[in-house]
Protein backbone atom coordinates (compact mmCIF):
# COMPACT_ATOMS: atom_id res chain seq x y z
CA UNK A 1 0.00 0.00 0.00
CA UNK A 2 1.37 3.39 -0.81
CA UNK A 3 0.65 6.37 1.50
CA UNK A 4 0.33 9.99 0.01
CA UNK A 5 0.45 12.77 2.11
CA UNK A 6 -0.58 15.94 0.70
CA UNK A 7 1.04 18.78 1.71
CA UNK A 8 -0.35 22.04 2.78
CA UNK A 9 0.11 23.37 -0.55
CA UNK A 10 -1.40 20.63 -2.69
CA UNK A 11 -4.26 21.04 -0.33
CA UNK A 12 -4.35 24.28 -1.50
CA UNK A 13 -4.74 23.47 -5.22
CA UNK A 14 -7.25 20.34 -4.50
CA UNK A 15 -9.51 23.24 -3.00
CA UNK A 16 -8.95 25.34 -6.12
CA UNK A 17 -10.19 22.66 -8.45
CA UNK A 18 -6.22 22.78 -9.95
CA UNK A 19 -7.20 20.00 -12.98
CA UNK A 20 -3.85 18.04 -12.56
CA UNK A 21 -3.99 17.88 -8.83
CA UNK A 22 -7.62 16.89 -8.97
CA UNK A 23 -7.47 14.26 -11.63
CA UNK A 24 -4.92 12.79 -10.03
CA UNK A 25 -6.24 12.73 -6.71
CA UNK A 26 -9.47 10.95 -8.38
CA UNK A 27 -7.66 8.41 -10.04
CA UNK A 28 -5.52 7.92 -6.52
CA UNK A 29 -8.82 7.43 -4.55
CA UNK A 30 -10.39 4.48 -7.23
CA UNK A 31 -6.72 2.77 -6.67
CA UNK A 32 -7.30 0.58 -3.96
CA UNK A 33 -2.74 0.45 -3.17
CA UNK A 34 -2.95 4.02 -2.60
CA UNK A 35 -3.95 5.96 0.37
CA UNK A 36 -4.08 10.00 0.38
CA UNK A 37 -3.32 11.22 3.80
CA UNK A 38 -2.68 14.78 5.55
CA UNK A 39 -0.75 15.91 8.56
CA UNK A 40 -1.69 17.29 11.52
CA UNK A 41 0.26 19.99 10.73
CA UNK A 42 -1.26 21.09 7.40
CA UNK A 43 -4.35 20.76 9.45
CA UNK A 44 -3.15 23.56 11.65
CA UNK A 45 -1.76 25.70 9.07
CA UNK A 46 -5.50 25.53 7.26
CA UNK A 47 -7.91 26.02 10.60
CA UNK A 48 -4.84 28.78 11.36
CA UNK A 49 -5.59 30.46 8.30
CA UNK A 50 -8.97 30.03 7.74
CA UNK A 51 -9.59 31.75 11.53
CA UNK A 52 -7.68 34.39 10.49
CA UNK A 53 -10.02 34.86 7.44
CA UNK A 54 -12.76 35.28 10.02
CA UNK A 55 -11.54 37.39 12.12
CA UNK A 56 -10.42 40.33 9.51
CA UNK A 57 -14.20 40.22 8.16
CA UNK A 58 -15.25 43.37 8.01
CA UNK A 59 -18.13 42.77 6.04
CA UNK A 60 -20.90 40.71 6.34
CA UNK A 61 -19.88 39.16 2.97
CA UNK A 62 -16.07 38.61 3.83
CA UNK A 63 -17.86 36.85 7.38
CA UNK A 64 -20.12 34.38 5.32
CA UNK A 65 -17.30 33.92 3.03
CA UNK A 66 -14.72 33.24 5.77
CA UNK A 67 -16.88 30.92 7.36
CA UNK A 68 -17.93 28.81 3.95
CA UNK A 69 -14.39 28.33 3.36
CA UNK A 70 -13.94 27.00 7.53
CA UNK A 71 -16.84 24.63 6.48
CA UNK A 72 -15.30 23.51 3.43
CA UNK A 73 -12.17 23.10 5.08
CA UNK A 74 -13.44 20.81 7.68
CA UNK A 75 -14.76 18.93 5.30
CA UNK A 76 -12.30 18.23 3.42
CA UNK A 77 -10.16 16.77 6.83
CA UNK A 78 -13.52 14.80 7.88
CA UNK A 79 -12.52 12.65 4.36
CA UNK A 80 -8.74 12.58 4.64
CA UNK A 81 -6.92 10.44 7.48
CA UNK A 82 -4.47 12.72 9.87
CA UNK A 83 -0.75 11.58 10.73
CA UNK A 84 -0.41 12.51 14.26
CA UNK A 85 2.79 14.64 15.38
CA UNK A 86 4.43 11.85 17.46
CA UNK A 87 7.11 11.19 19.22
CA UNK A 88 8.94 9.73 16.82
CA UNK A 89 8.16 12.23 14.51
CA UNK A 90 9.71 14.62 16.77
CA UNK A 91 12.51 12.26 17.16
CA UNK A 92 13.46 12.48 13.22
CA UNK A 93 12.39 16.21 13.54
CA UNK A 94 15.58 16.59 16.32
CA UNK A 95 17.85 14.50 14.34
CA UNK A 96 17.55 16.62 11.16
CA UNK A 97 18.14 19.45 13.23
CA UNK A 98 21.10 18.46 14.81
CA UNK A 99 22.37 17.72 11.15
CA UNK A 100 21.60 21.16 10.29
CA UNK A 101 18.87 20.83 8.10
CA UNK A 102 17.24 24.43 8.20
CA UNK A 103 14.31 24.56 6.73
CA UNK A 104 10.89 25.98 8.04
CA UNK A 105 9.69 24.43 11.20
CA UNK A 106 6.32 23.38 10.11
CA UNK A 107 7.91 22.02 6.72
CA UNK A 108 10.44 19.85 8.81
CA UNK A 109 7.62 18.22 10.87
CA UNK A 110 5.79 17.51 8.23
CA UNK A 111 8.34 16.10 6.72
CA UNK A 112 9.43 13.89 9.90
CA UNK A 113 5.48 12.68 10.19
CA UNK A 114 5.73 11.57 6.36
CA UNK A 115 9.26 9.73 7.34
CA UNK A 116 7.91 8.49 10.48
CA UNK A 117 5.12 6.74 8.24
CA UNK A 118 7.26 5.83 5.44
CA UNK A 119 4.84 7.64 3.09
CA UNK A 120 5.01 9.80 -0.30
CA UNK A 121 4.55 13.82 0.24
CA UNK A 122 3.04 15.61 -2.27
CA UNK A 123 4.18 19.42 -2.67
CA UNK A 124 5.37 21.94 -4.74
CA UNK A 125 8.06 22.80 -2.33
CA UNK A 126 10.62 20.89 -3.79
CA UNK A 127 13.61 23.53 -3.19
CA UNK A 128 12.78 22.97 0.49
CA UNK A 129 12.07 19.42 1.12
CA UNK A 130 14.86 18.12 -0.99
CA UNK A 131 16.86 18.80 1.17
CA UNK A 132 15.52 16.08 3.60
CA UNK A 133 17.63 12.84 3.27
CA UNK A 134 15.07 10.22 2.49
CA UNK A 135 12.05 11.89 2.06
CA UNK A 136 10.36 11.14 -1.05
CA UNK A 137 8.32 14.07 -2.97
CA UNK A 138 6.11 13.60 -6.17
CA UNK A 139 3.97 17.06 -7.39
CA UNK A 140 1.07 16.14 -8.99
CA UNK A 141 1.03 20.15 -9.93
CA UNK A 142 2.84 19.41 -13.02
Amino acid sequence: MTQYVLDTDHLSLYERRHPQVCDRILRSRQNLTEHLMVTVISVEEQYAGRLAQIRKASTSEALVAGYRRLQLTYDLFFNLPVLQYDFNADQKFHEFRSMGIWIGTQDLRIASIVLAHEGILLTRNLRDFEKVPGLRIEDWSV
